[in-house]
């Protein structure tokens, strides 16, 4: 039932699409500065109208945000109304902005007609201060101070609240909040959801201003133009219908004294006492108000409905509704998991999509308005005009966008992205073709070709894996429909990533020799220095990484136009100017013909970045990190089949290695074909392959429990020191958050583990495997003396990784590490946290708690077998 509703895209009219914060974004700041962390503050939340987006705990919404839906909770105790999630901004937590509350998304079919979250509300009042106060006073070198840490757990006086929804059609949707006392004494809980309309009409651009009222039968009507027709709230019997305007409190931010029902209204109202601040009979914004006593240990539930269609008794099918659309949601992922006998690998995995399919959003930014400012707002500071994403006037953004974590990143990031569609590609291929075609979109794409890096500086630069993603989005699909792919997305998606190869090539090659300088590259603090910025006395960084990845973009375009050409000849062209494209890349790398050192070190047999001064003088920074295993990313095998259907590809490849067979010898030997007569393009020959995979799969380096480390293990007693402008830096191994603010808020490469690099090892080694079959041996773990195929330690990478998050012998998960209550509670130990990356020794999970955008690919390897096979059936029968 859920794959015959994925054909109907107005099943996913309605989904999650609130932010979980939208104060503290980009998008809100008007100030003349930049500081988008202090503009607005959570303490300004409640009474300010947003411009440019909505949230809400569990919110619900319309692809347009038009009509808003969410739940707020009140213990009696809060100052205010637990309306949405709190957390730190970047100057207040001890490892930058850290969300400060404990919910789980568990569950969601791919249209969201059922969808599953938990909040878990304590008894007392939330503790703000002490968790500012505390992270306040602690430094980089000790743990942040979380919500558990308080004690308010540590009695279970709390309550477990369960947010569920299911559509009983596209456009009718009921709504179902049960709150579970879990401490032995009677606790009181006002739980009040709440609708509202997104404030357009403030601006001064459109003065339509949309209705809510009660009706005589006891329901709300709802009225928006744009949303066909009148709607209904209905809800369980309440003492009333509090509304109020979803405007700005000006008497409370300016002193204005404005006669109004505000945005705080209903906060006033239940908090405060305040009866003023509430119209009782029409408004933009209107809360029911539930108040309940909850027996310990005992429950309650709120029953709602919102729809366009309801006739009759609104709850008359309410219990079958659930009830259908949980089991259709069961029989979805049972066919999709009929592979996953273990039980908890099938729960880890179906919280990962949940946690993906959650953490959609409406993302609206139209910069040229932002930077100019609304005729119906006072005009910005001037100097914004030559501000942050000021290059960007061309962008108008406004769809259902795939975010890594909608409090710490309610926006998106190209390569984060990209690892997203691998995930949705699984369960939704639709939407992840959908994504990786928006963001090269006119109204996206910059006019040179850039594509746009994330809402903090759309100018930076993201490693290009689009053309990786995109491909790999195609073939999971071919698999699943047994060898038949889309060849229009990725004819599409291929013209477009044309002009972003061109702005890489002409921006990020200073020299023209194919040596690249990406800046950081989405890894904040990777190097001894800021790789963003301009080095001293003129010093250029010629980048171990991003020239590798721009071999990767080479080969994966050169294996687009290939499969494209199997329809289309005229791609054999394409194909081949890429082919030799990476070959120039190739011998950059590696000193042939350049004139140049080159990035391999023959000494150490590793790949590091190199300062290039002025006057042709080098130093190599010999620090071995993830930078110098990046170059495994760039491998693709062609098999000959492939040269036998494509003539001019083949006749052109052979021309250019007969008469550069240097070239040909760099890249593999060519004419020794690997087993089943497949052809290798790498940056490494199988020598190299095996000294970099010596390092990487030692136990005192990278190679750790829980997956490949960003940054060898060596450094930890033994810092990595450069000297830079009279200056002595150094370079720590640090397994779990940063110890300096340098380069980023509270990531940190120095040491963590990050699932999207991992995911990527193992990609190419199943590539190299692929190519050198089983006789290709290497030790694993190095020093240990058992050999190991390229595809057997791919395996175990995955194995390694999976194990974050899985059980152990002992029952813990790596994830939760000391954690007492989150390893062993009933109520705490099978709710999965999908964490932004994770401790290098110990496993634990650091970061963004949310962040199941690139961590859900966890999800993928969960079954990577499977789906490897069927790829790898499918493109045997294709070719």
């Amino acid at each position: 039932m859920e794959k015959e509703r994925l054909k109907t895209p107005d099943w996913k009219k309605w989904g999650p699409y609130l932010s979980d914060r939208q104060w503290g974004t980009v998008r809100e700041d008007y100030s003349p500065d930049g500081q988008a962390w202090t503009y607005t503050t959570h303490e300004m939340a409640y009474s300010k109208a947003w411009r440019w987006g909505e949230e809400g705990i569990g919110g619900f919404a319309d692809k347009r945000q038009h009509l808003c839906f969410a739940l707020s909770f009140w213990n009696k105790k809060d100052p205010i109304l637990k309306e949405r999630l709190f957390g730190l901004n970047n100057y207040e937590g001890n490892h930058g902005e850290d969300v400060k509350e404990l919910y789980y998304y568990l569950d969601s079919s791919p249209t969201h007609s059922y969808m599953k979250m938990l909040y878990k509300y304590p008894h007392a009042a939330f503790p703000y201060e002490q968790l500012r106060a505390e992270n306040k006073k602690r430094g980089r070198l000790e743990p942040e101070f979380e919500l558990l840490d308080t004690g308010i757990f540590d009695k279970d006086e709390y309550f477990d609240i369960f947010i569920e929804y299911a559509k009983s059609d596209m456009e009718d949707i009921f709504v179902r909040i049960t709150a579970y006392n879990r401490g032995p004494h009677a606790a009181p809980l006002h739980i009040i959801p709440t609708a509202w309309f997104r404030n357009t009409w403030s601006w001064g651009t459109d003065e339509y201003k949309p209705l809510m009222m009660s009706s005589n039968e006891g329901h709300i009507i709802i009225q928006h133009r744009d949303l066909g027709g009148d709607w209904g709230l209905y809800g369980d019997e309440t003492d009333m219908h509090l509304y109020c305007d979803n405007e700005t409190n000006v008497r409370r931010f300016y002193g204005i004294e404005k006669p109004g029902y505000y945005k705080d209204g209903v906060q006033e109202f239940i908090v405060n006492g305040n009866a003023q601040a509430i119209n009782y009979q029409q408004g933009t914004k209107v809360a029911l108000n539930y108040e309940r006593m909850v027996p310990g240990g005992g429950s309650t539930t709120v029953r709602l409905r919102l729809s366009r269609t309801c006739t009759g008794s609104p709850f008359r099918d309410y219990d079958q509704v659930f009830e259908d659309r949980i089991r259709e949601t069961d029989e979805f992922y049972d066919e999709l998991q009929k592979d996953i006998t273990d039980a908890d690998q099938r729960l880890v995995q179906r919280q990962g999509f949940a946690g993906m399919l959650w953490n959609k959003q409406l993302y609206i930014y139209n910069v040229e308005d932002w930077l100019k400012g609304d005729p119906g707002q006072p005009a910005p500071p001037p100097q914004r005009l030559k501000g942050r994403n000021h290059e960007w006037f061309h962008l108008k953004n406004s769809n259902i966008i795939s975010m890594p974590d909608k409090w710490e990143y309610p926006w998106y990031a190209a390569w984060d992205l990209a690892f997203h569609c691998i995930i949705f590609a699984l369960i939704d291929v639709d939407f992840a073709k959908h994504q990786l075609l928006l963001l090269t979109h006119d109204w996206y794409m910059h006019p040179n070709g850039q594509l746009p890096a994330y809402e903090w500086v759309f100018s930076d630069a993201n490693p290009p894996v689009h053309a990786w993603a995109a491909y790999r989005v195609y073939e999971i699909e071919k698999a699943m429909n047994g060898g038949k792919g889309d060849h229009a997305f990725l004819e599409t998606v291929f013209h477009k990533l044309l002009l972003n190869f061109t702005w890489w090539v002409n921006r990020k090659d200073a020299e023209g020799n194919n040596i690249f300088e990406g800046g950081f590259l989405g890894m904040d603090n990777i190097g001894v220095f800021d790789r963003n910025t301009q080095l001293p006395d003129g010093g250029r960084l010629e980048q171990a990484d991003g020239t590798s990845w721009m071999a990767m973009y080479s080969l994966n375009l050169m294996r687009i136009a290939l499969e494209l050409s199997i329809t289309n000849p005229v791609y054999q062209d394409m194909a081949n100017k890429f082919f030799e494209h990476f070959l120039h890349i190739a011998a950059a790398m590696a000193n042939m013909g350049t004139g140049t050192d080159g990035l391999w070190d023959n000494e150490d047999e590793f790949f590091y970045d190199t300062v290039r001064m002025p006057g042709d003088y080098s130093v190599r920074m010999r620090m071995r990190s993830m930078v110098g295993l990046i170059p495994l990313f760039a491998v693709e095998v062609i098999d000959d089949e492939c040269l036998q259907a494509l003539p001019e590809f083949a006749k052109r490849l052979k021309w250019l290695l007969d008469n550069r067979p240097d070239l040909a010898a760099l890249v593999s030997r060519w004419h020794e074909m690997g087993s089943d007569q497949k052809h290798l393009l790498s940056l490494l020959r199988g020598h190299r392959v095996k000294r970099i995979l010596y390092r990487m799969l030692d136990e005192t380096e990278f190679l750790s429990d829980h997956g490949i480390r960003s940054l060898s293990k060596v450094y930890e007693q033994h810092p990595f020191q450069f000297q830079v402008d009279g200056q002595l830096l150094s370079v720590k191994y640090t397994p779990g958050e940063s110890p300096v603010p340098l380069f980023g808020g509270n990531s940190n490469w120095r040491g963590p583990i990050w699932m999207p690099m991992n995911f990527l090892i193992i990609e190419a080694l199943q590539r190299f495997h692929h190519y050198y079959g089983d006789d290709f041996k290497i030790e694993y773990p190095t020093h240990s003396g058992k050999l190991r195929t390229l595809s057997e330690i791919g395996d175990e990478l995955s194995m390694r990784l999976a194990k974050l998050f899985l059980r152990d012998e002992k029952g813990r998960r790596a994830v939760f590490g000391n954690n007492d209550k989150m390893q062993h509670d009933p109520h705490f130990r099978d709710y999965v946290l999908f964490f932004e990356y994770f401790d290098g020794d110990s496993g634990k999970g650091l970061g963004a708690s949310h962040q199941t955008g690139w961590t859900g690919l966890v999800s993928k390897l969960i079954f990577l077998q499977k789906w490897s096979a069927l790829i790898k059936a499918h493109k045997t029968q294709g070719q």
